[in-house]
């Protein structure tokens, strides 16, 4: 139960960060969601190079509540899929299909690019490559 009071705070301050960091990018998000285009680099960015910073074996290995804190709550309440899929929806919606996949292009590019040159940063930092989640993904679990 800890660790799901852990993930609502980390989340709440996710979600307030994502609101005003929307709002200040609001003047310049005209013609494609940059704002939301830029949360999700900085949140993929984070949440690779954290999560390779604090796993088990690196350099500063962190429990798993404050893990789950960051990661899930921070991470989870700040970058904004479902804020990219209904942009890109209105998008498609308003004749603008190139615009909206130049988003989905751009939003995939650019974030996947983040989350790798976090770990790789934090790989520098650990010494090596290090994993980025403790346990593996529940495809390659089963």
């Amino acid at each position: 139960m800890a660790d799901t009071i852990w993930i609502a705070l980390g989340g709440a301050l996710g979600s307030v960060a994502r609101y005003w960091f929307a709002v200040w990018w609001a003047p310049l998000s005209r013609d494609l969601p940059w704002g939301t285009i830029a949360i999700n680099i900085i949140g993929s960015f984070a949440i690779g190079f954290f999560g390779t910073l604090t796993a088990e074996g690196g350099r500063h290995p962190l429990p798993d509540t404050a893990r789950l804190f960051f990661m899930v709550g921070v991470c989870g309440g700040f970058t904004t899929f479902s804020s990219f899929s209904l942009q890109t929806l209105d998008l498609l919606r308003g004749g603008a299909p190139w615009r909206a996949v130049a988003n989905i292009a751009l939003s995939v590019a650019l974030c996947l690019g983040a989350v790798a040159l976090g770990h790789l940063a934090a790989a520098q930092i650990n010494g090596g490559a290090r994993q980025i989640a403790q346990t593996p993904p529940e495809e390659i679990a089963s």
